[in-house]
């Protein structure tokens, strides 16, 4: 197994030094183009200014959280060198401009032009300092894979023919793809190969085999499969946690925007991670935990009150926990603010509200219609369990009813699931799986549109609907 966190130490540690001598030189370019050669008469003085200190300390830092939230240190094996010079980059691009209008637009004495050429030579001189460390790494690494000195445990889930059939054509290739065949896992009503030589085993036993080989990686390669019975077997995988990759000719999955993982041999879809940039997943998950951060203390006397008229209202816990299936079918608790009688669900069958549901209390429902129950959950998503904007979580009691009906539910598991979504906004609550289903059409659209820009409209439709109590 090669070490993913070693590879990234790799990149981040040589980022960071490469990032020192990048702005170090930076500011050798600073003294002669600018005017502090005039201020300090030697380039030594200037280097030595507790100004240029204190920013020789700060701006790799600075320029550190820039690369992070580029998305550049997601993926650490396979790297498309296209995307890798691109990244690097608009990334320099990005801390050259924050560098300039934080310390040197002030510099007095300069001419415009001089301003763009301070501001290009930066630019320059980091994305050389950088990408020259990355490169180097990456093409360690490419090597590495092509010629199977490092690869990486992997099963195919599929028996017939078709995997097969693919395994011998992954063996059979002059450079590698950096597969390790593992062994097969057998499709329920798959016409098995009977004649394999690696290990063979059924669904059940995947997450043992997992654990036990050490699995990296699962490509699916169904042999005529329907799309029913090929998405029930990957809602199966998601809970693994691990890459799912699938070959295009085999399955027609219902998102059209998919990700191609692998263009040298025949391409693979990853279907485990969503269609938004490395970049946009950073930036999602850094503003999930800002805002949260930010609503659970501005609100906080808010919810204070609320919990003590929870508690005047009606017996029973002020906070209502719930088991929800969440990213890559993992379950997790629920927090919301109590709005029904305690036990309401006595019969221990998940019920679904109605209007006018008795359960409701006096208070509840007013929380309800404002969506201030839904507060709360701003804690479950600083966890990480949720994020502001996502597919609605559900129990595992309506999952199983939702995906008889429509396997393509499977898909929703491929992003944390939202406190809103595009189908509470323009759906609303469910009260029947004939809803949910319905409600659920809306979740696929926003799988295949996923993107910061539609994350926050679905926010500013959320606001308003809590502002005019449509939440009912």
């Amino acid at each position: 197994m090669i070490n993913e966190s070693k590879q990234r130490l790799k990149y981040v540690l040589g980022d960071y030094v490469m990032s020192n001598l990048g702005w170090a030189a930076c500011n050798v370019a600073r003294f002669y183009l600018g005017n502090p050669h005039r201020e300090f008469g030697s380039l030594a003085s200037f280097l030595t200014s507790q100004t240029v200190v204190m920013g020789q300390v700060l701006f790799p830092l600075m320029m550190m959280v820039v690369y992070y939230l580029s998305g550049y240190y997601n993926e650490v094996f396979r790297k498309s060198r296209l995307q890798e010079i691109f990244t690097s980059l608009w990334s320099a691009g990005i801390n050259a401009l924050v560098i300039f209008f934080v310390a040197l637009i002030n510099d007095r004495g300069r001419g415009r032009q001089v301003d763009y050429e301070i501001i290009l030579v930066i630019w320059f001189v980091l994305f050389a300092a950088i990408y020259s460390w990355r490169c180097i790494v990456t093409s360690y690494t490419s090597h590495m894979i092509k010629t199977r000195r490092w690869s990486f445990s992997t099963l195919i889930v599929g028996r017939g023919a078709a995997a097969v059939a693919y395994a011998n054509k992954l063996d059979s290739m002059p450079q590698s793809l950096g597969y390790r065949l593992k062994g097969f896992v057998s499709i329920p009503g798959e016409n098995d190969v009977k004649e394999v030589t690696l290990p063979c085993y059924s669904l059940d036993e995947i997450a043992r085999v997992c654990a036990d080989e050490k699995i990296e990686e699962l490509i699916v390669v169904p042999t005529k499969q329907s799309t029913e019975v090929v998405l029930n077997t990957i809602n199966r995988l998601f809970a693994l946690n691990l890459p799912i990759k699938v070959t295009p000719d085999r399955i027609n999955v219902l998102l059209s925007q998919v990700r191609i993982s692998d263009l040298h041999g025949d391409p693979l879809v990853d279907i485990s991670g969503s269609n938004l940039s490395d970049s946009g997943k950073n930036l999602k998950r850094l503003i999930d935990v800002m805002v949260s951060a930010l609503v659970l203390i501005v609100l906080s006397p808010l919810l204070l009150v609320v919990a003590l008229l929870v508690k005047l209202d009606s017996k029973g816990p002020v906070i209502y926990t719930q088991e929800r299936v969440g990213f890559h079918n993992k379950p997790f608790k629920m927090y919301k603010f109590r709005t029904m009688v305690h036990s309401a669900e006595q019969a221990g069958v998940p019920q679904l509200t109605c209007d006018n549901d008795p359960r409701i209390t006096r208070l509840g429902k007013s929380l309800r219609k404002y969506r201030i129950d839904e507060l709360p959950q701003f804690w479950n998503v600083l966890k990480g369990d949720m994020s502001i904007v996502g597919p609605r979580p559900e129990r595992q009691y309506f999952i199983n009813q939702i995906q008889e009906r429509v396997p393509s539910y499977a898909l929703v598991h491929q992003v944390r699931p939202g406190i809103t979504s595009m189908g509470m906004v323009k759906y609303g609550y469910a009260q029947d799986v004939d809803q949910m289903l319905e409600r659920l059409s809306y979740d696929l659209i926003y799988l295949e549109n996923m993107s910061l820009i539609n994350d926050f409209k679905i926010m500013v439709y959320t606001i308003k609907t809590v502002i005019t109590g449509k939440g009912m």
